[in-house]
């Protein structure tokens, strides 16, 4: 089993885009075809774009790192971990495919131990992805074979007022909005999926506080992308989010993404039973 010898973090965020890349081109074909959506046990919908992405990306995931355990949402959710493992979500914002927004992703993170090491998430409707292995990078997904043109993802430093806030176009909840009322959010934007954190990262907003359910394959790559952009991704006591709980259904407990550290001593997230 290969364990990365030789490879750095920054040339596997590298080898995760042209996957990611490959997927999101495997959805924009399929964004016009009907879609026969089911919706999951846990109430989520899915559809067969979900499922092709996801085959897709395991493929190239075991062609790349043969062996490696791939914990990924649709068809490996109880995989179990190991030393090294990745959290796949081959179509973060099914419903926001399925309703034309384009405000969904690609989420693919490498795992060492219970921290991300590389991750990428690509928007394919946007024409966007970020990688990030020891630095954060972005660029626009090539349209041919011009490959990609990275530049870094930074933080911008909180404004002493008027903060931007993303916000779920389909989730909210009191507790959120608690955490939110203590700092001094002049913007609401709405944002689906994994792009909050990138948006942030990219230094186009402030913080997004999330109380409800979330999964690990939901957040990882987006956490660690913002963390190597000068961010941080924090639960209660302002501890930074860990990967790999098989023992919780990878349910994260809750949690706020911030581009300035200074806005975390301000937040008061609650304490969840799946956080406990």
């Amino acid at each position: 089993m290969m364990r990365f010898d030789g490879q750095n973090p920054d040339e596997i965020a590298l080898k995760l885009a042209h996957i990611a890349w490959e997927a999101g081109r495997v959805l924009r074909g399929m964004e016009s075809a009907f879609l026969d959506k089911r919706i999951k046990g846990d109430g989520t919908p899915t559809t067969a774009a979900d499922l092709a992405a996801e085959e897709l990306i395991i493929q190239r995931l075991d062609e790349a790192w043969s062996g490696v355990p791939v914990v990924a949402e649709e068809t490996s959710s109880s995989t179990q971990t190991d030393e090294y493992f990745f959290l796949v979500d081959p179509l973060d914002g099914t419903g926001d495919f399925i309703h034309g927004t384009g405000e969904y992703s690609v989420n693919i993170a490498l795992i060492r131990g219970d921290r991300p090491m590389a991750a990428v998430v690509a928007a394919p409707a946007m024409g966007t992805i970020w990688i990030a292995g020891e630095t954060a990078r972005t660029s626009a997904l090539p349209a041919g074979e011009t490959g990609f043109d990275w530049r870094e993802a930074k933080v911008r430093p909180a404004p002493e007022k008027d903060l931007v806030a993303l916000v779920s176009r389909r989730h909210g909840d009191i507790a959120t909005e608690a955490c939110l009322s203590v700092l001094s959010i002049g913007t609401r934007r709405m944002t689906s999926s994994a792009l909050k954190f990138c948006l942030i990262a990219s230094g186009e907003a402030d913080v997004y506080v999330r109380c409800g359910p979330t999964m690990e394959w939901d957040t990882a790559a987006g956490d660690h992308i913002l963390t190597c952009a000068g961010g941080s991704v924090v639960g209660p006591g302002g501890n930074p989010l860990t990967y790999g709980h098989e023992d919780k259904g990878y349910r994260n407990g809750p949690f706020a993404a911030i581009g300035d550290l200074t806005l975390a001593p301000r937040l008061d997230l609650p304490v969840s039973a799946s956080a406990a």
